[in-house]
């Protein structure tokens, strides 16, 4: 239960949800963006989150978009990772979906939501990393478009005001082999000791990494030293964890140590696989 009260609002466009955002702000309301709201129930209910109004933007139609349009798939912020999951558009989007939380949180969360969170994996930015995704933004300033290697650096940074609009994806990555590997320590639906989604893309193999440090991340180090194969599969993935950007998590999961072990032996399956053009 929420112990405190707050204002509710749906706009239906972004004009709307922007000017309500500066006006309820103005007001002292501490308003925020809701989604799929999983994450802001959860933190509200342990008073880790305090805010006088929400403003729900499940009515905005461009949020809602979820279609190819001039060879690009564009995909509103929220979408639930469950629809993600079984509208197989995007085969290694669909795979890194179906595997965060259990199927009945993921017919809350939403993109936008997972990817603009503060839980640690946010395992669905994964794929958009690998293909250099485009995100659009809206704000104060306007719309936006940018790189997600611009605006997500550890966490999506936006502005006070802005919020997550859509997520663009280039039609050549839809299909390229990838392989998606998941690592718990007992059940499919704990949080992960590593996931791991990879692609293959004129003959390089891009990585891209949550449950490993205290972010998701992609890191071209990691990626130049495991497509070095002027050296031995064990020597590359060494290097590449040399390379990592921040510590080792070591949490009721796992320690930070048996995370370098899972690491090691995942790597070297998905760079088996995908050498051998196998993606699954």
């Amino acid at each position: 239960m929420i112990s405190f009260d707050f204002e509710y609002y749906k706009p239906t466009s972004i004009i709307e949800a922007v000017n309500l955002f500066q006006y309820l702000h103005q007001k002292g309301k501490k308003p925020i963006y809701y989604a799929g709201g999983t994450e802001i129930i959860t933190r509200a209910r342990r008073n880790d989150l305090s805010m006088k109004a929400v403003i729900d933007i499940k009515a905005i139609p461009e949020c809602t978009v979820f279609q190819f349009q001039d060879n690009k798939l564009i995909i509103g912020a929220v979408i639930t990772l469950t629809h993600l999951s079984e509208v197989n558009v995007f085969p290694l989007l669909s795979r890194t979906s179906s595997g965060a939380a259990d199927h009945t949180a993921r017919n809350k969360i939403t993109l936008g939501g997972n990817i603009s969170g503060r839980i640690i994996y946010r395992e669905a930015v994964l794929p958009f990393l690998l293909s250099n995704s485009q995100v659009v933004i809206a704000g104060p300033k306007g719309i936006k478009y940018a790189s997600i290697h611009q605006v997500f650096k550890k966490t999506l940074q936006v502005e006070a005001g802005e919020f997550l609009v859509q997520v663009i994806t280039d039609k050549n990555y839809i299909n390229l082999p990838y392989v998606v590997a998941r690592k718990t320590k007992i059940q499919k639906v704990e949080y992960p000791l590593a996931t791991i989604a990879a692609i293959k893309r004129k003959e390089q193999i891009r990585t891209a990494f949550s449950g490993v440090c205290s972010f998701p991340f992609r890191s071209l180090e990691m990626e130049k030293e495991l497509n070095d194969r002027s050296v031995p599969l064990r020597v590359r993935i060494d290097r590449a964890i040399s390379h990592l950007p921040g510590p080792l998590l070591s949490n009721v999961e796992g320690t930070a140590e048996y995370r370098k072990f899972v690491l090691g032996n995942t790597l070297e399956d998905i760079l088996e696989i995908l050498e051998g053009e196998r993606g699954c």
